[in-house]
């Protein structure tokens, strides 16, 4: 009888390192990737995009209307000081006026602008790499705000006039406006609006955005 053969059997290893530094490095890496991953909320899943913008919608019509409801006498107030700056006397009266005109406005507006900035951010997510986040919720919160100045304009346009006294309703002021200085009356200011606006849109949603992402980030770091 010869001799038996000799049978090797290859079994696939995995080269861990010694050095514990490399492995924490690694494993945050890969914290971090899970975690930007996330952040899109569609990294793992189709991308549906007229869920996304019920839901959106939906989320950002009742954040607007409860905000506006609770900011309101302050924004009033604010509005008088502004027109009575060169003298005279502040009405402290009526500081809800024209609160549910305002709100006809405030719901839509708000509605689109985060009904537009979630699908929106969620496709730029999926074109840019991760260390790019930031532009892509930049990018998506100036085009929410854009699509919201739409309404967003009339209805600050008409609040601040009812604000001061200068209608007693919104219809009335919207009919009164259109009539004496056309639809251009309703988005007097739009210019400087734009200006103001989209930057605070894009740079306050990104804050958002980038801070949540650093808390998910430091808790995994604590575990």
């Amino acid at each position: 009888m010869g001799p038996l053969p000799l049978t090797i059997e290859a079994k696939s290893s995995t080269l861990v390192s010694a050095d514990p530094c490399h492995k924490s490095g690694q494993n945050l890496s890969l914290k971090r990737k899970k975690i930007f991953a996330a952040a899109s909320m569609e990294a793992q899943k189709p991308f549906d995009f007229f869920r996304t913008l019920f839901e959106g919608t939906i989320a950002g019509g009742t954040a607007g209307v409860v905000v506006e409801t609770a900011l309101y006498p302050i924004d009033t107030i604010k509005t008088r000081l502004q027109a009575v700056r060169g003298g005279g006397k502040i009405v402290w009266k009526g500081l809800y006026s024209g609160l549910a005109g305002n709100l006809a406005g405030v719901l839509p507006a708000s509605a689109i602008f985060v009904g537009v900035y979630e699908p929106t951010k969620q496709k730029l997510l999926r074109m840019v790499p991760e260390n790019l986040s930031a532009v892509a919720h930049l990018t998506a919160g100036a085009i929410g705000g854009l699509a919201a100045s739409l309404i967003r304009v009339p209805t600050e346009v008409v609040k601040q006039r009812m604000q001061t006294g200068q209608f007693a309703s919104a219809p009335n002021a919207v009919r009164l406006i259109v009539s004496k200085e056309g639809f251009k009356g309703l988005y007097a200011g739009y210019g400087s609006f734009l200006l103001r606006d989209l930057p605070f849109d894009a740079i306050q949603f990104c804050m958002y955005e980038q801070l949540r992402i650093g808390y998910k980030l430091a808790v995994k770091r604590v575990e």
